[in-house]
């Protein structure tokens, strides 16, 4: 037994280690074979190709950024819900679609409720 458990021991050992190899490899190889050049060109911003034109300070409406958080938390609820999907089913069928049409019906609350608050208009504003 004890023979067993530290043969299960090591293949977690192993895993750690190719884990630490797989992250730390690319940045490793990569300190090898960049450049060690620094001049006045090296230190400027440079993004996409191209050198920035004016202040990077610029003001965004706030619509933008409340669009991007409904985006990111309907995201998440929908990878929530796969893995519900699969689960669910099996048993107890009514009481799963009832649950997750609860959740269905709790997000939707959210987009009325978003776009009752104006979040969806684009309108630019000057």
């Amino acid at each position: 037994m004890a023979t067993s458990l530290l043969s299960n021991y090591f293949f977690v050992l192993l895993f750690f280690l190719v884990g630490i190899l797989f992250a730390a490899g690319p940045l490793i190889i990569a300190a090898l074979i960049t450049p060690k050049t620094v001049g006045a060109d090296t230190l400027k911003t440079y993004e996409s190709g191209m050198y920035p034109v004016g202040s990077a300070w610029v003001q965004f409406g706030v619509a933008y950024y409340l669009f991007a958080l409904i985006f990111l938390a309907f995201d998440v609820d929908v990878l929530y819900l796969f893995p519900v999907v699969m689960a669910y089913g099996k048993d107890f069928v009514i009481r799963d679609f009832i649950e997750v049409g609860l959740f269905v019906g709790i997000l939707s609350l959210a987009i009325i409720y978003a776009w009752r608050k104006g979040v969806f208009d684009w309108r630019i504003e000057s």
